[in-house]
């Protein structure tokens, strides 16, 4: 039976029913599940604790406003407590959707110096970065982890520059691609030119999707879509791409 690794999804915005049959899918190995913010890594981590298969990522997502001093003091904090039971620092980056309509409301050095903290603490514990860095804020996000010699990262949906592709295929970082390789263009070239041994699979959910999954729920079993079609852009058998996503999916994540 083919089995699949869900890298990036986020299982605490899920109904406990849509867990629970998640847990019963018999090729769903595991899932990364990643945080919002601290409220967010407390349910994760509750959710880990009864649900073998999830594997809690703890972080503060972007795409909302900079938490105060205090707050972010606490979050670390936590995560420093509950280390033990992390896969992962994520999701973390900077932000691109709130702030494209006019940048300069929304200033973007806070949340660089956040997500440079996020890495620091992620070399600290010896944990992979889940990065939500999706446009050009993808350089600014290399420059750090360049800057602190730290190239364990997986860039979640990714939609760069062929530039900055290249650089992070040389910096040997991985990324993950959505179901919306069945219908964007961009994804599948991507695809194509990041190399098969640094690249994972994930719903993002539950992120709503278009194309052949318009006004569907976002559910993991959705990856093994990807994957046929990963395939075959790629001209890799179908069981043999399965396994080496597995395969990918395991040793990035130490799972």
């Amino acid at each position: 039976m083919n089995q699949i690794i869900d890298a990036h999804i986020h299982l605490d915005q899920y109904s406990r029913d849509d867990i629970i049959r998640f847990a019963t899918e018999n090729t769903l190995r595991s899932a990364i599940s990643v945080s919002m913010n601290i409220e967010s890594c407390i349910k994760t981590e509750t959710l880990s604790r009864e649900f073998d298969f999830i594997k809690p990522s703890y972080g503060y997502h972007p795409e909302q406003p900079v938490p105060s001093d205090a707050s972010l003091s606490d979050l670390f904090t936590w995560i420093n407590k509950n280390h033990n039971s992390m896969t992962a620092i994520g999701e973390v980056g900077l932000p691109h959707f709130i702030r494209r309509q006019n940048p300069s409301s929304i200033p973007i050095e806070p949340y660089i110096e956040m997500l440079e903290q996020f890495i620091v603490l992620a070399k600290k514990l010896e944990k992979p970065v889940i990065l939500h860095c999706v446009y050009d804020e993808a350089d600014l996000a290399i420059h750090l982890l360049e800057k602190h010699s730290f190239s364990n990262a997986h860039f979640h949906w990714f939609k760069g520059s062929p530039k900055t592709i290249e650089q992070m295929i040389a910096n040997d970082y991985y990324i993950s691609l959505t179901p919306d390789l069945l219908y964007k263009e961009k994804t599948r070239q991507l695809a194509k030119q990041y190399p098969i041994e640094n690249i994972m699979v994930e719903t993002d959910g539950p992120w709503p999707f278009e194309g052949p999954y318009l006004h569907q729920k976002t559910v993991p079993t959705m990856i093994h879509d990807t994957i046929y079609t990963l395939s075959t852009l790629k001209k890799y058998k179908v069981t043999d791409m399965y396994d080496q996503l597995l395969k990918n999916t395991k040793n990035f994540y130490s799972i």
